[in-house]
């Protein structure tokens, strides 16, 4: 297949924008002028604080339909290319079974991560955030693969005049599995988690993954958009009887928090070896850096699968792209992924700054906090870095901020007393960022996931 650039809006290549920075990722990064995140749903339908409430008292409708990239991947080759990139085994990866896929550059360290779907035979849907989309599809552009892709954006990137090719509901919540069951007629069947089933809802053939977000039996319903409102129409109908309620992207947002997941980790694509593919990739296909590590130095705010917990997916039993570095990485893992719990008094005080003369603290976002797509704080422990916190939140079901960290492992017992630097200084030039100073907040190490029903429901899938 011909090379192309992967651009959303600007043609300029990531390589030519590094360049123009004068060389300096981290530079061009941190003051880039795109969004963190966007998540182009409904921000509340009632508020996010009794949306949050819902996936752990009733069931909440989460809808993904809008906020990720799918990559419809088909052909002979199609699993080939995506086990020659991919962490993960696929020894017994038939159709009807999804994973978290995991990819690294050459060196061991992480690009991203996303949803694949085995759809059907030399069938397969990849979903999620666009860094690991993107490397795939350029693998697949520059390789001899007999595979081809159909690429649908998300609705920020794709725009209001076209619309999704599949619906993507997701119901999570101690009440999910009797809605499911009232919905289509039949008793639940026994799905394994990241397992998929068919259901019928509202005479349509109804794709479901066996999800667990909340510790409980959760499903993911997908299915092609033109048939999508009706499964909505007849999920709000039904969930009427189990308390159902919709949650927005506020809520949403904050998910990942409670199950542990970290979402946009910083690319690991800035070397000599991801030259051509930074010349391939657009500048506003990638995002922007934010946060207290203050290194010129890209390759500190990398880190590796064993980092993000992610050392279970790992597996030697195929041939990868960075197998040999990765393997010397796993015989000595350096940082385990956490829980911070930041501290409540700290946290009051930095907010409170705002109502006092001076320069404040910087503003910490209701429910999420992050203010980069790409959020790397450092973690401190005695005075000496000791890890990066990357995500930030408040959840009201627990009535604390925290944030999804990677600590060394010397300070990774739960009860560690460590310390959070929020804010930049120098103050960065991206939009999110107001005049503000840095202040430091008391953290408590806590288990990840932090939720102990969703602990417990991982460990038996």
């Amino acid at each position: 297949m011909s090379v192309q650039t992967i651009h959303e809006t600007n043609t300029t290549s990531l390589e030519s924008a590094i360049q123009s920075a004068g060389g300096n990722a981290v530079e061009l990064l941190r003051n880039s002028t795109f969004r963190p995140h966007t998540f182009p749903v409904a921000p509340e339908f009632t508020n996010w604080r009794s949306e949050q409430a819902a996936w752990r008292d009733s069931c909440a409708l989460l809808d993904q339909s809008h906020h990720m990239t799918d990559l419809f991947i088909t052909g002979p080759d199609a699993l080939k290319l995506l086990s020659d990139f991919g962490v993960n085994s696929f020894a017994n990866f038939t159709p009807g079974k999804a994973k978290q896929y995991v990819a690294v550059n050459g060196d061991g360290y992480f690009i991203g991560d996303a949803i694949l779907f085995h759809l059907d035979e030399n069938s397969f849907d990849l979903v999620g955030h666009h860094t690991v989309i993107n490397w795939i599809q350029y693998q697949l552009e520059i390789g001899n693969y007999d595979a081809r892709v159909e690429r649908d954006e998300n609705s920020f990137v794709r725009g209001a005049d076209r619309s999704p090719k599949l619906y993507r509901y997701e119901l999570q919540g101690p009440k999910a599995a009797a809605l499911v069951e009232k919905l289509t007629g039949h008793p639940l069947p026994e799905v394994k988690f990241f397992n998929m089933t068919e259901f019928t809802i509202a005479g349509h053939r109804v794709r479901a993954l066996r999800h667990g977000m909340a510790g409980q039996p959760g499903f993911e319903l997908f299915g092609p958009w033109d048939e999508g409102q009706d499964v909505l129409d007849a999920i709000l109908t039904t969930g009427e009887e189990f308390d159902l309620v919709r949650a927005g992207a506020k809520a949403y947002s904050t998910a990942n928090l409670e199950s542990g997941w970290v979402p946009s980790p910083t690319p690991a694509i800035f070397g000599a070896a991801e030259k051509e593919y930074r010349e391939w990739l657009s500048v506003d296909a990638l995002g922007s850096l934010g946060g207290s590590l203050d290194s010129s130095d890209i390759t500190d705010y990398y880190v590796t699968p064993y980092d993000l917990g992610y050392g279970t997916v790992v597996k030697f039993d195929h041939d990868f792209h960075g197998r040999a570095a990765l393997e010397q990485i796993a015989e000595k893992p350096r940082r385990k992924k956490v829980t911070l719990v930041w501290n409540s008094d700290d946290v009051t005080t930095a907010i409170g700054s705002l109502y006092e003369p001076g320069t404040p603290a910087k503003y910490i976002e209701m429910p999420k906090a992050r203010y980069a797509l790409f959020q790397m704080d450092k973690v401190l422990h005695n005075g000496r870095e000791a890890g990066i916190s990357m995500d930030l939140g408040y959840l009201s079901n627990h009535h604390v901020m925290a944030s999804l960290a990677t600590v060394d492992l010397d300070i990774s017992a739960p009860g560690t007393e460590v310390t959070v630097l929020w804010g930049e200084n120098p103050n960065s030039r991206k939009p999110a960022v107001e005049l503000h100073r840095q202040v430091e907040i008391r953290a408590t190490v806590a288990p990840v996931p932090f939720v102990q029903e969703v602990r417990d429901s991982y460990r038996k899938s």
